[in-house]
């Protein structure tokens, strides 16, 4: 690139971390500061860099065999929550839990609680396998049906009454749409909005911060089902939108001297990543 002609680059204000992941981390901070060492049960975010930075300090992420075999330790919950079956687990193996589950999250297992024990069926709107689903499934004995889109929840023989809930990190409007599908199908919804609005607002907001820039540079783990969604958003609006997970993706050639590039992320990226992006992009 030709010298005087620097990129402008400015970060998002409105990315990274949502509530729910900066108390989790906080809380794991804290913890490894004590004590030097923490075990936690799964990813404690879908960013690989910030599991990383915390691997470092001491944290230790486990799976569900690791967790059988543990005994009289603490384990962190993470922010997905989990299902009865993990705190049962917990009680047996005297293992105390610390237990960051977003509060929004445990809203809505609460809920699925309530219809389950109702005898209602329960169709979630979500991704197959993801920790916070398994959650909820947990709360129904596994007997609700998760789905990732209408067709799939069409291939499904449907109860006349349908009692629908969705996954905190999914899209809104994709809720409305297989809600009402349904509707005018003529079957009866009882529809439940669990939607995290931090999470859902930022569709919003990321269009609006996307028009404004020649570039945009979306940060964010390959892991993040949320990053996916958000990506495609920050694509629609502005074609030439970049997925990057570090620095080193980065290229010089994407950009012309001069341009302006906007930077934004997931709920699951940490505002000091974007902050390297940003410093490798203004090296350009």
């Amino acid at each position: 690139m030709q010298s005087g002609l620097h990129l402008s680059v400015r970060i998002d204000p409105n990315s990274g971390f949502c509530f729910g992941v900066i108390y989790a981390i906080q809380m794991a901070e804290d913890l490894l500061d004590e004590q030097g060492y923490l075990y936690c049960l799964g990813d404690i975010v879908h960013n690989d860099e910030e599991v990383q930075r915390l691997e470092y300090k001491g944290l230790r992420i486990i799976g569900y065999e690791q967790l059988n075999q543990l005994r009289d330790e603490a384990v962190l919950i993470r922010a997905h929550g989990e299902p009865p079956s993990t705190y049962q687990r917990a009680m047996e193996n005297n293992l105390t839990l610390i237990d960051a589950s977003c509060p929004v999250v445990l809203k809505l297992q609460n809920r699925i609680k309530s219809s389950f024990d109702r005898r209602e069926k329960i169709f979630i709107y979500g991704k197959h396998g993801h920790a916070e689903v398994l959650g909820l499934l947990g709360q129904t004995s596994g007997e609700a049906v998760v789905f990732e889109s209408l067709d799939e929840l069409l291939r499904h023989e449907l109860p006349a009454d349908i009692t629908l809930y969705s996954q905190t990190t999914k899209s809104t409007d994709s809720f409305y749409r297989i809600k009402n599908e349904l509707i005018d199908r003529g079957y009866k919804v009882n529809a439940n909005d669990t939607i995290c609005r931090q999470v859902s607002n930022r569709d919003e907001a990321l269009r609006r911060f996307a028009t404004q820039f020649d570039q945009v540079v979306f940060v964010s783990g390959t892991k993040s089902s949320n990053g996916k969604v958000l990506y495609q958003v920050c694509k629609d609006t502005n074609a030439r939108t970049h997925f990057v997970s570090k620095t080193e993706q980065l290229c010089a050639e994407w950009f012309a001297p001069g341009q302006s590039v906007g930077i934004c992320g997931a709920t699951s990226t940490p505002m000091w990543l974007m902050e390297q992006v940003r410093d490798a992009l203004e090296q350009f």
